[in-house]
């Protein structure tokens, strides 16, 4: 039995096969082959495998978002199924001798050069396209990329960490849990973890091999222990532990339906995280009122190119449908520091976190920004939809954002569009800047959002990403609840709600301290739903 020791993420107990997430280093270095038919048999094998992948994707996409944003799967499939394409790469190969990985890259230059110097919008946008399904041929044919779930129904994946890209192309439905040897209790996998209500553990700094590829493991999300090929001793343990937790799920039960309002009398709203349409079951599922932040940038994470208008418009839109006139919050794209996206053509940056992201590249960006703003106003026609935006640190920020809003909202009108003319704009307070200047933040806007995992960082002017510095990062620290508490005193000051929706918000032990500062709404990861609700229905905050 190999034992590890990491940081939990979420406290369940799972019990499963592990899979390693296999991820091999691309190399399109040309070099000559004797047997020019071998390369063109190995292209020919690594197309098809990316196809299937596509069509998976595709099928995904379709339940996730709907037809009309999962057709970039389809166009894709159809471009790598293109005579021209296939015919330029295998004639590389044969003519000049070179290995595959070489002659795909080089029609994938040669083709999205191409494109690029075409005067049609749409047809330079395929530069985009054609660089990405070419990208997948050449991961398959340097050994993929991913989890090999045919050996398995169900499993437990074990990986160094998970860049954002890769967390939105598993099959979360087949996921017991995960076990990485780097990342923190704020990455994306983490994230992940807390959303679908499933066993994680991070940051054991054990990186597994193939040698326990497929092996019984048990995530202990209690303690923070992994169990590789565990005896039946700790595999009994285990078990009856599982069955505590069950015991324990079913207790909560009781507090399904029920108002989220404390024993004197004080309502709490109380919302779900999420981060695409596809955790919509889970909101519903874990008895959330609604949703407190919705991450849009999945959309730009899963596209290969700037989402549509329409795209964006229809996930948002099916969102509110199956909300069925619950509120959404939804912040605008908060892309760069740790989600990148090649598209964007960010500058590189010592200090991303730092630096050119969220409403900065909205406000830099204007047609880019106008192009969400637009989407968002015409799906709040369907339901009640906030907007949100992210990383503000002045008034002159929120003023300039509004601004365009106004300017989108007026040709809306020009156009008879329907829209909310009564939908709420608010800001997340994640800097100290904006916690600080909380006061005339308050006068512009109709509610704040606390994010505490940012507003964390920033404030103690630590990475949240840097596992290193884990110790200090304390998300307890007397300046962020002052800052918290400052910014909630000078929202009601102003008349506005003020919520709290980072990690923080379901942190158990500072339930009672936040609402005792007055915060309206806690937004949380969907299985925290429950949890959160029981402990305000039995908090007294008329006693001392």
């Amino acid at each position: 039995m190999l034992t590890l020791k990491g940081k939990s993420v979420f406290a369940g107990i799972t019990i499963g096969p592990l899979a390693l997430f296999h991820r091999n280093t691309i190399s399109t270095a040309s070099h000559t082959v004797e047997n020019p038919e071998v390369e063109v048999i190995r292209f020919q094998k690594a197309r098809d495998e990316s196809i299937e992948q596509l069509k998976g994707l595709y099928d995904k996409a379709v339940q996730k978002v709907g037809e009309e944003q999962a057709a970039v799967f389809e166009v894709h499939q159809m471009m790598l199924e293109d005579d021209d394409y296939v015919d330029s790469v295998e004639e590389k190969i044969r003519n000049g001798k070179i290995n595959a990985e070489a002659a795909v890259d080089q029609t994938a230059q040669e083709l999205a050069d191409m494109f690029r110097h075409m005067e049609d919008a749409y047809m330079q946008a395929r530069a985009a396209d054609v660089l990405d399904i070419s990208r997948r041929v050449e991961q398959q044919l340097c050994g993929g990329a991913g989890i090999d779930f045919s050996k398995y129904d169900h499993v437990i994946i074990a990986a160094d960490d998970l860049a954002p890209s890769e967390t939105l192309q598993l099959d979360t439905d087949r996921i017991l849990g995960f076990v990485t040897s780097s990342g923190s209790t704020n990455s994306h996998t983490a994230i992940l973890a807390r959303t679908l209500g499933i066993a994680a553990v991070v940051n054991t700094g054990n990186q597994l091999h193939n040698d326990v590829d497929g092996l019984m493991a048990i995530i202990d999300g209690l303690t923070g222990m992994v169990y590789i090929d565990p005896d039946e001793d700790t595999l009994s343990q285990m078990r009856i532990k599982q069955q505590e937790e069950k015991a324990c799920k079913a207790r909560l039960e009781q507090v399904r339906h029920v108002p989220t309002v404390t024993r004197d009398g004080r309502v709490i709203k109380l919302f779900a995280n999420i981060g695409n349409p596809g955790n919509l079951p889970q909101v519903l599922a874990n008895d959330a009122e609604g949703i407190g932040l919705f991450r849009s940038e999945f959309l730009y994470l899963e596209n290969s190119d700037y989402p549509t208008e329409e795209q964006q418009f229809e996930a948002y839109k099916k969102t509110l449908e199956v909300l069925e006139g619950k509120t959404a919050v939804i912040r605008t794209l908060d892309i760069g520091a740790d989600k990148q996206v090649d598209y964007f053509d960010l500058a590189p940056e010592v200090n991303p976190a730092m630096g050119m992201r969220a409403i900065r590249i909205c406000l830099t960006r204007p047609d880019l920004f106008k192009t969400q703003l637009r989407a968002l106003c015409r799906a709040s026609a369907f339901g009640k939809l906030a907007i949100m935006f992210p990383m503000i640190i002045s008034v002159a920020e929120v003023r300039k954002a509004k601004k365009i809003l106004e300017e989108v909202q007026i040709e809306l009108d020009e156009k008879a569009i329907a829209y909310d003319k009564d939908m709420e704009v608010g800001i997340m307070v994640e800097t100290p800047a904006a916690a600080v200047m909380s006061d005339e933040l308050a006068k512009e806007v109709d509610f704040f959002s606390i994010g505490s995992n940012d507003l964390t960082q920033y404030t103690l002017a630590i990475d949240r990403q840097q596992t290193a510095l884990d110790a200090f990062f304390d998300s307890h620290h007397p300046a962020v609840l002052r800052l918290i508490q400052q910014t909630i005193e000078n929202g009601h000051k102003a008349g506005i709600w003020v919520g709290i929706c980072g990690e923080l918000g379901a942190d158990l032990t500072l339930t009672e301290t936040f609402l005792r500062m007055g915060v309206d709404e806690l937004s949380v990861s969907p299985p925290a739903v429950l949890p959160l609700r029981e402990k305000i229905r039995s908090l007294d905050l008329n006693k001392a």
